[in-house]
């Protein structure tokens, strides 16, 4: 048995510690990361080995009450005196605006809302790729409607936000909301690239990398960079908690800091729901709150993402293990996946999501496709036209099912094509309540 296999055998039975000190020795050799991202990841390993994982007694659980879950409605107005500068809907975990109307959007106390502003940035996570959904390259740079990508919506928006919902504030006032990109080693190229088209545009748009972890090999507890591994494939981006420090250690927060900013808006690159509201910013500056989250009651469809419970005095998530204490948390409209834009359910209207006023359920209908939809191509190529929802409760498809043009689909409807059959919904058909199956008999759900 050669040295190597006895020495990786001998790492099997090595006590935390002693993991701990061999891995600060490989990684402190490694050259494509800085001394930051070393010590961070150090420290994220280091927190796994000591065990520190707390058990949760059931019987302890509460719900937060309302001092801690502000409902949305109890908030006070906004500096500009109107409540309504964005009207949320309570709908599948979105943040939706049921119209736009200028008018309603004249500014009471422009210079209060002016100090708002120019105290906050925001900054949309940019890591991810689409490769689950076959896609290469960032999902922000994923096409939405009209040749739109999830960044130009998000650009269009706060420009729009700035130059229209505040009148004429950025001309008078020298009012200035920065956009900031935290890219991942996988997105990071890719989204300079898009970037540079806006040059000309009003929004300044600035980015920074969130750190680059390498990963472990489980046999020996080595990076797997340290076996030669240097392609992308030996590292890993360590996800959105890492965004406060890959912040600062960019230099970012304290060119932002200099510059009076002091507020900054979190939120997913491709989720079109991720608007800035002066009544929620009003409050966190009010209350001197240092975190605010955005939440929602789960629905049946939220089968990700953790339930806020009271626990021991503090608010916690039930799904992490080590969790903050949360002085106060905001209930409203968790930013969670893009709204159905190719629905007839929203539609856009200068970058922001609007909800189609004819649909009388205040619920978004449960929509469960099988994994053939799954990629991006293959959803495309199996509808002529997207059919029309705005009348559906639910919807289930398995199977190699093909959609026409002109579907309208209402109530509750469920399509199954037989193993090895292929299903094609006609031109034109109205399915209402209906169980259609492989054979193409129909039957009432």
């Amino acid at each position: 048995m050669s040295c190597q296999a006895i020495n990786s055998i001998a790492l099997h039975f090595l006590f935390p510690m002693e993991k701990l000190e061999h891995l600060k020795s490989a990684v402190a050799a490694l050259s494509e990361i800085s001394e930051n991202e070393k010590n961070g990841f150090i420290n994220l390993v280091s927190r796994y080995l000591s065990g520190e994982a707390q058990h949760i007694e059931w019987s302890k659980i509460q719900t937060p009450t309302d001092e801690v879950v502000v409902p949305y409605d109890t908030l006070s107005p906004s500096p500009d005196g109107n409540d309504l500068n964005l009207i949320l809907y309570p709908v599948k975990s979105k943040y939706l605006l049921d119209s736009i109307d200028l008018s309603l959007y004249l500014i009471a106390d422009p210079a209060e809302t002016k100090k708002l502003l120019d105290k906050l940035v925001v900054l949309k996570l940019n890591g991810g790729l689409g490769t689950t959904m076959g896609c290469t390259g960032p999902k922000s740079v994923i096409e939405v409607r009209n040749g739109l990508t999830f960044l130009d919506l998000i650009v269009i928006q706060i420009e729009i936000k700035l130059t229209f919902f505040l009148s004429n504030l950025n001309s008078k006032y020298g009012c200035n909301v920065p956009l900031v990109l935290m890219n991942s080693f996988n997105t990071h190229d890719d989204t300079l690239k898009i970037v540079d088209k806006y040059s000309n545009s009003n929004i300044e748009i600035h980015t920074f990398n969130q750190s680059q972890y390498p990963r472990l090999v489980v046999e020996d507890f080595a990076p797997l960079p340290s076996k030669g591994q240097h392609g992308k494939d030996g590292w890993y981006p360590p996800g959105h908690g890492d965004v406060f420090p890959s912040l600062m250690n960019s230099g970012k927060l304290d060119a932002f800091l200099s510059q009076g900013k002091e507020y900054v808006f979190v939120a997913n690159s491709d989720n079109l729901g991720a608007i800035v509201d002066l009544k929620i910013l009003n409050h966190l500056v009010q209350n001197k709150n240092e975190y605010c989250m955005e939440v929602t009651p789960k629905t049946l469809a939220d089968v990700k993402g953790g339930t806020l419970i009271s626990y021991e005095g503090k608010v916690q998530l039930s799904e992490l293990i080590n969790t903050l204490s949360f002085s106060s948390v905001i209930q409203l409209l968790e930013i969670a996946q893009v709204p159905d834009e190719h629905s007839d359910l929203y539609t856009l209207v200068d970058g922001f999501v609007i909800r189609n006023k004819d649909r009388v359920n205040p619920t978004n209908p449960s929509i469960e496709l099988g994994p053939e939809f799954k990629k991006v191509g293959n959803f495309l190529s199996r509808f002529k036209s997207i059919p029309s929802i705005i009348e559906l409760d639910s919807l289930k498809v398995t199977g190699d099912v093909w959609f026409g043009a002109g579907i309208v689909l209402k109530g509750k409807v469920s399509i199954a094509a037989k193993p090895g059959v292929k299903l094609e919904i006609p031109d034109g058909a109205v399915i209402e309540n209906k169980l259609l199956g492989g054979g193409g008999q129909c039957g009432v759900v």
